[in-house]
C-alpha cells in the first residue's frame, strides 16, 4: 500500500469522524479550539475532528417546575406554593448563542427566578386574595420572567400556578365557611322556589274564583232574561181562553191525587180555579138594562 492510499484512507476516516447530524428540534453551536466559529442548522453538518466541537441546543418548548415552597402571605399565614414555567430557546443564531454564553444553566436560573418572584408577589397578598387572583399572579410572574430573561435568548411561553395550599387548620376553617355559604344559598333558593310556587297557586285560585263568579253572573243574567221573556209573553198572549185553559190544567193537576176542593157558596167554579192557579177572577159582563 503506497502513501497515496494511506492518505486517501485517512481522509475518508477523518471525513466520517467529522459528520454531525442536527435534528429539526435542535440547533448547533460549533466551536473551534474553544472559540465560537459558526452556527449549525438542522440537517447535515461537518466539523474538523479534535479541533472543532458542536454543542446542540433544544429549541422546542420545555417545562420546569419551580418546586413547592412555603411563602408567608400578607396575613401571616404559611402557604405552600408551586408553579410551572413553560419556555423555549429562540431558534435564531443570536438567541441560541445567548442561552449558552450569556447565562449559566438557564433552566436552573429560571427555577430560582420563578421562586423568588412568587415570594415577592404572594407576600403582598392575603391568602384569600391569592387563591382568588391566580390569573393576576400568573400574569405578574410571566411579565417578570420575560423581562429578566430577555437577554438569555429565551421565550417565556406561559406560567401556571399548580397549587396555593394553606395550613391544614386554616383549610378546614375555610371549608366550613364555604359549606355554610353554600347551605345558605341553597336555603335561599329553596325559599324562593317555594314562594314562587305559592304565588302561582294563589293566582290560579284567583283565576278560578273569577271564572266561577263570571259564570254565575252570566247564569243569573240568562235566568233574568228568560223570566223577562216569559212575563212579556204572558202579558201579550196569556189572556182570555188561554187563562181558562191554564185554570183547567191547574185543576187537573190538583185532582190527580184525589184532592178535595171546598167551594164557597155563590162562587163561580172558574174563579175558584183561577185563584188556585194564581190568576185574577174573570169578571162577568153585566146584562144590559
Amino acid at each position: 500500500m503506497n502513501l497515496l492510499g494511506l492518505i486517501i484512507i485517512g481522509a475518508v476516516v477523518i471525513f466520517f469522524m467529522g459528520i454531525r447530524i442536527v435534528r429539526p428540534t435542535h440547533r448547533g453551536l460549533i466551536e473551534r479550539l474553544g472559540k465560537y466559529n459558526r452556527f449549525a442548522n438542522q440537517g447535515f453538518n461537518w466539523i474538523m475532528p479534535m479541533i472543532e466541537v458542536i454543542y446542540q441546543v433544544n429549541v422546542t418548548e420545555q417545562m420546569v417546575d419551580a418546586e413547592p415552597q412555603e411563602i408567608i402571605t400578607n396575613d401571616n399565614l404559611n402557604a405552600k406554593v408551586d408553579a410551572q414555567v413553560y419556555f423555549k430557546v429562540k431558534a435564531d443564531e443570536a438567541d441560541v448563542k445567548n442561552c449558552q454564553y450569556s447565562v449559566n444553566n438557564y433552566q436552573w436560573q429560571i427555577v430560582n427566578l420563578a421562586r423568588t418572584t412568587l415570594r415577592n408577589i404572594i407576600g403582598t397578598l392575603t391568602l384569600k386574595s391569592a387563591n382568588s387572583e391566580r390569573g393576576k399572579i400568573n400574569a405578574e410572574l410571566h411579565k417578570t420572567l420575560c423581562e429578566e430573561t430577555g437577554s438569555w435568548g429565551l421565550e417565556i411561553v406561559r406560567t401556571e400556578l399548580k397549587e396555593i395550599d394553606p395550613p391544614k387548620d386554616v383549610q378546614e376553617t375555610m371549608n366550613k365557611v364555604v359549606k355554610a355559604e353554600n347551605e345558605k344559598l341553597s336555603a335561599v333558593d329553596y325559599a324562593t322556589a317555594t314562594e314562587t310556587v305559592a304565588d302561582g297557586q294563589k293566582r290560579a285560585e284567583i283565576k278560578k274564583a273569577e271564572g266561577i263568579k263570571q259564570a254565575r253572573i252570566l247564569e243569573a243574567e240568562g235566568e233574568a232574561e228568560a223570566i223577562k221573556l216569559v212575563n212579556e209573553a204572558a202579558e201579550r198572549y196569556f189572556t182570555g181562553n188561554a187563562q181558562v185553559l191554564r185554570k183547567l190544567e191547574a185543576v187537573e193537576k190538583s185532582l190527580q191525587h184525589n184532592a178535595k176542593i171546598v167551594i164557597p157558596a155563590h162562587t163561580e167554579l172558574v174563579n175558584v180555579i183561577g185563584e188556585m192557579a194564581g190568576f185574577l177572577p174573570i169578571k162577568t159582563k153585566e146584562k144590559a138594562l
